[in-house]
């Protein structure tokens, strides 16, 4: 199956997007679909105004479009694709390019981990199946290049199984419920520990 994920690389893109609103728009219009700058603003305790500049931030860079229904301040957007994949330290990658990918990774990853403290939080008040159904994972393997890749590869595989649930409602399952997974396989560096 090709990547779904738009691939970005120009560190205006990767700017554009490394702001916690534009970020939290972004994830927002891809789980929910089609939302107004007023039905944003609602749900993430900001107002119209700002998302609506926001929104126009993102549109210039192709990262939301107007969706049908609607003209003005009642004019929808939405999410064109499905994500967006970029390299923190690819070698080839210029100075800016590298800060500006590291700026949004740093944006992503402390959103995912906001969200992780607030599932923590709401974990006892689940119903039992959900909260023996969650887990967290945290390891260290001694692996090869080729390995890590592998092992990489083989996560984004089985997590790419059930993408087109994220994208057509009609085949999520009765009972699901959106999960969220967040893997990094990265080599490691504690003190005094060299590779083999």
């Amino acid at each position: 199956m090709p990547d779904p994920h738009r691939r970005l690389s120009d560190p205006r893109e990767l700017n554009a997007l490394a702001h916690p609103v534009r970020m939290a728009i972004i994830e927002l219009l891809s789980v929910s679909g089609p939302l107004t700058a007023t039905e944003l603003a609602d749900r993430l305790d900001e107002t119209p105004a700002n998302c609506s500049w926001h929104l126009r931030k993102l549109a210039q860079h192709g990262f939301v479009v107007e969706a049908e229904g609607g003209k003005g301040r009642q004019r929808p957007w939405q999410v064109p694709g499905l994500g967006f994949r970029w390299d923190d330290e690819h070698a080839s990658a210029s100075v800016e390019e590298r800060r500006a990918a590291q700026a949004l990774s740093e944006v992503t990853m402390g959103r995912a981990m906001d969200r992780l403290r607030e599932a923590e939080q709401r974990m006892p008040d689940e119903p039992e199946e959900w909260r023996t159904a969650q887990a967290g994972t945290e390891m260290v393997a001694w692996l090869t290049a080729d390995e890590l890749k592998e092992m990489n590869e083989a996560i984004s595989a089985v997590l790419d199984r059930h993408v087109e649930r994220l994208t057509d409602p009609s085949k999520r399952p009765a009972g699901s419920r959106l999960c969220e997974f967040v893997a990094w396989g990265v080599p490691t560096y504690f003190p005094g520990v060299e590779p083999a």
